[in-house]
């Protein structure tokens, strides 16, 4: 098959998307790198009907790579993860609106397009957690603990364009991320990036049902195959704090190998998975239905 990848100058030396690039030239790919970040396109010519089977992104958010990957979809070529389903991610905004009427436990989100509007959010939402719409990788996330914090904050918050916040959700300072590829699902459990923590280093732990259910869940709302959630478990239960497509897969075995079997499988699908029969649950106690398409993978802590 022929593969063009879409990368950002911010993943250029990483292992991923690098690794899966190197696996599927190693099994007789051929796979052609696009830097968007980093080169001068030609938009009326780069996107040739016909000339890859699927074009695969891994950008950060608010980069070109994600245009030309809507390029591509709508010349009608097959993209990874459908570019439609990338948008209403990307955009947190877009994803808390399309995540809470679908029935996602997501938390009240507010959204401004100035910092200072933040202001008239009511006191009784604080704490706060601030952060871009198009932010990733944990980047620019504030607490804000009350309305009296915020003016400090206004000359951080003015760069960051569209703003989301949300009201705190109390936890433990560790935060679950589940990753999605091929249908199975993995997780793992790392320090929020609000509450940093030397001591706690990221491994991966065993999935209960109650999240395996929520992060299949994700999929089926959003419409994406590959993918990560971060979840927190709240005093209500788990609640999505964020949605990314295409994400670094750390710590999941064989990631490299597991990514590009993926891609290739939704390559030759037309970029949509073919259901998958399904198997037992981690923890078949909790009264928690799997989707049939996603498999439930138990992962020893490491």
């Amino acid at each position: 098959m022929r593969l063009c990848f879409l990368v950002e100058e911010h993943y250029r030396h990483d292992g991923m998307p690098n690794e899966v690039i190197r696996q599927l030239t190693a099994w007789g790919h051929r796979v052609d790198v696009v830097r968007p970040g980093g080169s001068l396109l030609r938009m009326t010519e780069v996107v040739r009907t016909g000339a890859h089977d699927a074009w695969v992104l891994k950008t950060v958010s608010g980069g070109p790579g994600l245009t030309l990957l809507e390029a591509a979809a709508a010349a009608g070529m097959t993209t990874v993860n459908d570019a439609r389903s990338i948008r209403g991610v990307r955009d947190k905004a877009l994803a808390a609106a399309i995540g809470r009427v679908r029935g996602l436990p997501l938390p009240t989100t507010y959204a401004v397009a100035a910092p200072e509007l933040l202001g008239e959010i009511p006191a009784a939402e604080y704490p706060l957690v601030v952060k871009p719409a198009d932010g990733s990788s944990g980047r620019a996330v504030h607490l804000l603990s009350s309305p009296d914090r915020l003016g400090a904050m206004l000359p951080v918050l003015a760069g960051e364009g569209m703003l989301i916040a949300q009201p705190y959700v109390p936890n433990s300072g560790i935060d679950i991320k589940v990753y999605a590829v091929g249908g199975e699902l993995f997780a793992t459990e790392r320090c929020s990036p609000l509450h940093p923590d030397p001591s706690v280093r990221e491994r991966r732990v065993p999935l209960s049902s109650e999240v395996a259910a929520l992060a299949a869940q994700v999929g089926a709302v959003y419409g994406l195959d590959l993918y990560g959630v971060d979840v927190l478990l709240g005093p209500e239960g788990p609640v999505v704090v964020d949605v990314n497509d295409f994400p670094s897969f750390r710590k999941v075995p064989d990631a490299a190998a597991r990514v590009a079997r993926a891609v290739l499988g939704l390559a030759r699908a037309g970029g949509t998975a073919a259901p998958a029969a399904p198997t037992a649950v981690v923890y078949p106690s909790l009264p928690v239905s799997i989707p049939a398409q996603v498999t439930v993978r138990a992962v020893d802590s490491a």
